[in-house]
């Protein structure tokens, strides 16, 4: 059976608070464990209202807390808006805590705006150098050397695995030459995902971490009890994603009956561009399309995003999903 895991962007919907955000995140980890995920990631941004995860390593440390066996991580922590000794420390502080369940997806995009980038005291130009900094980290939190000088405390020793992700086909090259596991987002942004995969499995090195090439994909994934339920759900997403294209953000909208009423053809087109690995349908429906998708990506894991107002619809998703899972991938 292919692993299925969450990728939970602790969404703020129009009217709560982050603080209702975060208790939902928490519920939906605890029954995805029950249904047999193997991961829960959150992701950092930053000045973003409807997004409640900026501080990432706090609440993946919230989340492990509350659950028991289910990995949980980030996806990701992006790198250049932080020293490599300090992630070193949280996510050691992590492990220690949580052993065995820790897990570090690294991206190289600020995960924010420019405005906001300036407020995290970081150099622009600081993505330059994500190459370096993960091997700086990787050897943080590997074991310690003769005459190290600098440690994580709690961070040496206890390597946490690192996974490289992206969006281009420059961390698909960077995750094959470290020889790390890879998430590609085509959540957002899949147009160069076939390509990413491939490169990153015909250049793969092994390593300490992993013998062979492993890639996660990610998706949107609504699922109801019936298509037309699905898709009304999935209208939420695309008003979001609509919105970012009008250079606005906010709290995730209600769904809405007509989503060709809110955005323009050309908003639609752009907005079903990024959002082409995006599946909302009934159980069968979704089996469908996932199956088609694993099977032109050959994914070895399939990461789920589901940004859906009504949590109690959000968990059904989850759990209809969960219920299919034995049958996708040829399982």
């Amino acid at each position: 059976m292919l692993p299925l895991s969450v990728l939970d962007l602790a969404p703020v919907v129009l009217g709560a608070t982050p603080a209702e955000a975060l208790r939902n995140s928490l519920d939906l980890a605890q029954h995805c464990e029950r249904w047999g995920y193997r991961r829960y990631w959150v992701a950092e941004h930053h000045n973003m209202t409807g997004i409640a995860s900026a501080a990432t390593s706090v609440v993946i440390g919230y989340i492990a807390g509350g659950t028991k066996t289910i990995r949980v991580g980030s996806g990701g922590i992006m790198l250049p808006n932080h020293a490599p000794i300090v992630i070193a420390e949280q996510f050691g502080t992590l492990e220690s805590l949580y052993p065995g369940r820790i897990d570090l997806g690294l991206g190289r995009a600020p995960g924010t705006d420019q405005r906001t980038l300036r407020a995290l005291r970081k150099d622009p130009m600081a993505a330059e150098y994500f190459p370096q900094d993960v091997l700086e980290l990787q050897a943080l939190l590997g074991p310690l050397q003769p005459n190290q000088v600098i440690q994580a405390v709690p961070g040496t020793g206890t390597n946490v695995p690192l996974w490289i992700l992206g969006s281009s086909l420059f961390g698909a090259q960077l995750a094959a030459m470290l020889g790390l596991p890879y998430g590609f987002a085509s959540h957002f942004a899949p147009d160069d995902l076939i390509g990413a995969l491939k490169i990153y499995r015909e250049r793969f090195e092994p390593s300490k971490q992993l013998d062979k090439p492993y890639a996660m994909v990610g998706v949107n994934v609504v699922a109801a009890d019936t298509d037309a339920a699905a898709r009304r759900l999935f209208t939420s997403h695309q008003q979001r994603t609509t919105n970012m294209l009008r250079g606005t953000r906010g709290q995730l909208p209600e769904p809405i009956d007509d989503i060709d009423a809110y955005w323009s053809p050309l908003e639609k087109a752009h907005a079903s561009r990024m959002l082409a690995c995006s599946f909302a349908g009934a159980p069968d429906t979704v089996r469908g399309q996932l199956n088609g998708l694993i099977a032109a990506t050959q994914a070895d894991e399939l990461m789920v995003n589901c940004a859906v107002f009504e949590h109690a619809a959000r968990l059904r998703s989850y759990e209809l999903l969960a219920e299919i899972a034995p049958s996708l991938g040829g399982g």
